[in-house]
Order: C-alpha cells, then structure tokens, then sequence
C-alpha cells in the first residue's frame, strides 16, 4: 500500500500531513545533549546552552550536566534530578585495598575446678501385697443400680380437622347450531371435625439406688535398699582461647 506524507490541493497548493498522534508519543521522550559549560541551577529559563562549543537549543526532555548535577529540560526551564557532589572518593577511584586476617585457628581452651562427690540410698526395687480385711470397708467392689420409675404427663388441646375436602366448581361449553350453550356447577365445601392433640410433655423419674457389699482393703510394700555415688566437677573455669591467623590482601576493582 502506498505511504502519503503531503497533499497538494486543486490550487496547487501543498500541505505537509500532521500526525498528531506520532508526536504527542514521541513528546516525553528524553535524549542526552552532553556536558554543558553554561552555568546550570534548578530552575533556571536559559537557553540555548553551550556544548562541546557548540549552541544547542534544547527541548522539552532533554538531558545535560554541568559539574556534579545533573539537569532535565521541561520545556520551559532547566530542573535538577541528579546531584554527584555527595560521593566519597572511593566513587571515582578504579581499584582499592584493605588488609584483614581471612583463616586461622582458635586455641582449645581448658577446664579448672574442684571434684565432688555425692552420696545417698534409695530403694530402687519390692513388691505392693493386696489384701482384705475385717474392719471398716472402704471399697465396694460389685452391686446393683435399682431401675428408675419414669412418668410422662402430656399436654393436650382440642383443634378443628376436615373430614372432607369437598368438591372443585366445574363449568361445560357446547356449541349447537350455532348456539353456544354453558353449564355451571358449584361444587360442594369442606366438612369440618375435631381432635385431640398433644402439645407438651413432662416426664419425671425417680432416682436410682445402688446395692453393694463393702470390703476392706489393706496394701503393704517390701523392697531392698540400695547406695548411689556420684563424683564430677561441678564449678571451676574455662581459660580464654586464642586466635592464630594468616593476613591476607583484599583487592576492589
């Protein structure tokens, strides 16, 4: 498909085409002028600036630098976005050095202190023996639990019922020579009883015994003592360790 950039009218006259869409994506583009010797502050209209000797006239996004900052164009005046004059020296140097101890080894340190030794007896093993006896019973092994009598009182009302549901109205069209003929039936109503419902219950229970015979219980324990000893060093100190290294260089480029 051919491509048009111009039109020329009946009166010979010729217009350029616009692309208003074209420049307004192309507008905040931003593009870098170089290092300027105009002398630059925020905020400040001049232009055209300096460079390299040469006048340049910027426009809106171009970029410059003069000394440390760093300025962009607005179309209007110059703004400063970027300010180098906080960097240390290290930010211009290639290469820098330091001097650390990377490897080595500690020294093991020691343990002082006074010994003890701690005695006692326990008894470590036996037997329970169970038995019964002739006293007071404290336990009561075996029995029975009496059943409970349980009543339920309900609560009743008398409500309306049907016994009939009764029959639906009904109606019949016919047409006979031309005449149309329309029959109606009432139907018949619902017929109308009573019951007795319940509505509510409570129920009462009388309370169970229970039934057992009581014995008494006797337990007694037999073992065989025993002797522990245990000896250790319970407090002291610990001798400082020592570092043992080799120095190496570190190298930053």
């Amino acid at each position: 498909m051919p491509e048009i950039s111009q039109i020329t009218l009946p009166s010979g006259t010729t217009y350029d085409i616009k692309d208003a869409t074209a420049r307004a994506a192309i507008s905040g583009f931003t593009k870098w002028l170089g290092v300027t010797t105009t002398a630059l502050e925020d905020g400040d209209a001049t232009n055209p600036i300096t460079i390299n000797g040469v006048s340049v006239t910027a426009t809106s996004g171009d970029i410059t630098s003069y000394g440390d900052t760093e300025f962009i164009y607005n179309g209007s005046e110059w703004q400063e976005f970027g300010n180098l004059s906080a960097l240390g020296t290290l930010a211009y140097q290639n290469s820098a050095s330091a001097t650390y101890q990377p490897a080595g080894s500690v020294s093991q340190p020691t343990f002082s202190g006074s010994s003890l030794t701690s005695t006692g007896s326990f008894t470590p093993t036996g037997s329970v023996a169970i038995s019964t006896g002739t006293g007071t019973a404290n336990y009561t092994p075996a029995g029975s639990v009496s059943q409970p009598t349980i009543t339920v009182t309900p609560t009743t009302t008398t409500v309306d019922t049907m016994t009939a549901v009764g029959t639906l109205p009904s109606w019949t069209a016919t047409v006979t020579s031309e005449n149309l003929t329309i029959g109606w039936s009432t139907g018949t109503l619902p017929t109308q009883g009573s019951a007795t419902v319940m509505t509510g219950a409570s129920a009462s229970s009388s309370t169970p015994s229970f039934t057992g015979t009581g014995v008494e219980l006797k337990g007694s324990f037999t073992g065989s003592s025993g002797s522990v000893s245990v000896t250790g060093t319970p407090s002291g100190t610990v001798s400082q360790p020592t570092f043992t290294g080799t120095s190496a260089t570190i190298t930053v480029s």
